[in-house]
């Protein structure tokens, strides 16, 4: 498995492979459906978005309530394609990775492969999981989303596979 430290650079996301395994570390930014909503309106606002998302990776995931003693609670990732929608717009904002489950429409590939970006799926119904690999959290931005808001994340070896590469080849 090849290791992968965030934030991705150019180089890195030109020689990813579709179907290729990879190991995460370095910071990432949760963000769902609300969220990306938001971020929209800003761009199309001309406004500052809260995070500077220039070569950055959002992870498609609403954190649960942390217990006692935790870093975050469970923290799956949700079904990629609600965000499919906003995903040309943050991509042409400069976002360069996306982390979630599930396939993307033909629309959002061509935006993959325009901005030379990529797409990695990981283990859907592994929250428990995958929230051991997250290392410290802290909420940036809409907090009043409550789980929908956004948090960066610093994970370290958070699995997941390239499902679409910056050329545009899916796995599938």
């Amino acid at each position: 498995m090849r290791k992968i430290a965030l934030p991705i650079d150019e180089q890195t996301i030109r020689q990813l492979k579709a179907g290729e395994e990879v190991l995460l570390s370095g910071k990432v930014y949760t963000a769902r459906d609300q969220a990306h909503k938001r971020l929209v309106e800003l761009l199309k606002k001309k406004k500052r978005l809260p995070v500077d998302l220039r070569g950055k990776a959002i992870y498609y995931c609403g954190p649960t309530k942390k217990r006692p003693g935790k870093v975050i609670g469970s923290c799956g990732p949700t079904t990629s394609s609600r965000m499919d929608a906003f995903t040309p717009t943050l991509l042409e904002a400069g976002l360069r990775m996306m982390i979630g489950k599930g396939n993307r429409s033909k629309e959002v590939i061509r935006s993959i492969k325009r901005h030379k970006a990529v797409y990695f799926l990981t283990i859907g119904g592994a929250g428990a999981y995958l929230s051991k690999r997250v290392k410290k959290t802290r909420t940036i931005a809409f907090k009043d989303l409550g789980p929908e808001a956004i948090y960066e994340l610093e994970v370290k070896d958070f699995p997941a596979i390239v499902w679409v590469d910056s050329k545009g080849k899916s796995f599938l």
